[in-house]
């Protein structure tokens, strides 16, 4: 009897080792990707254009069900304005780019763990200014009376608040995340030429494939 007890009670032993083991999530992953950039603006129309992510991001076990996630992530977002040539007084959609670098920090919930989890939390974003190609400088953006060049200079730090959901296996896992900057991203554009106070919020959505190590 007492070697089916002692036998019972290794077994249960290994058992909640290989559970643990299992619910292990300190990770550390590399992640690739694209995502699709709007600007929420009334001051003119706009339209998401697509770009991409690459970064770093780390996983690990915070409480209960709950991992916390830490990523550096750089990236190059995209939007479009259309706009009318003075030249040949023709439309054209302008591409802007910007380019920069995100931290964020996000508490995940494990769904089933290594699988499937949530995340939520603050993001920020350090950028430049908007790049655009250099012979759209002078188009009028349509239904104002501003430039393209004029919206060169944005902020430079940017607070976004972003939602998203993980699945896949252990070491490769989809991530969908959709971003929402609550600071005036273009609060440092003139009203000159818009002829009314400035405002534009960065709505992001994004996919990223993730490889844990």
């Amino acid at each position: 009897m007492k070697k089916y007890i002692l036998g019972a009670l290794m077994l249960a032993s290994a058992a909640g080792s290989a559970q643990m083991n299992y619910q292990d999530s300190n990770m550390i992953g590399i992640f690739g990707g694209i995502n699709q950039t709007d600007l929420s603006t009334n001051n003119f129309e706009t339209k998401a254009e697509t770009g991409w992510n690459v970064g770093l991001s780390v996983r690990g076990n915070f409480y209960n069900n709950f991992d916390m996630v830490y990523a550096i992530q750089f990236s190059e977002n995209k939007f479009s304005v259309p706009t009318a040539n003075p030249l040949t007084l023709q439309n054209e959609d302008v591409d802007y780019k910007i380019q920069g670098v995100k931290i964020s920090l996000m508490p995940s919930y494990n769904i089933i763990y290594n699988h499937l989890s949530i995340e939520a939390g603050p993001v920020l974003q350090v950028n430049g200014k908007l790049k655009y190609k250099e012979e759209s400088a002078d188009n009028a953006i349509m239904e104002t009376l501003a430039t393209v060049k004029d919206l060169e200079d944005v902020s430079t730090f940017n607070i976004l608040g972003a939602v998203g959901i993980t699945a896949g296996v252990r070491n490769v896992r989809l991530n969908v995340q959709y971003q929402y900057g609550f600071n005036n991203f273009l609060s440092q554009v003139e009203e000159e030429g818009f002829g009314k106070k400035v405002k534009g919020n960065l709505g992001i959505l994004s996919g990223n494939l993730i490889i844990y190590f």
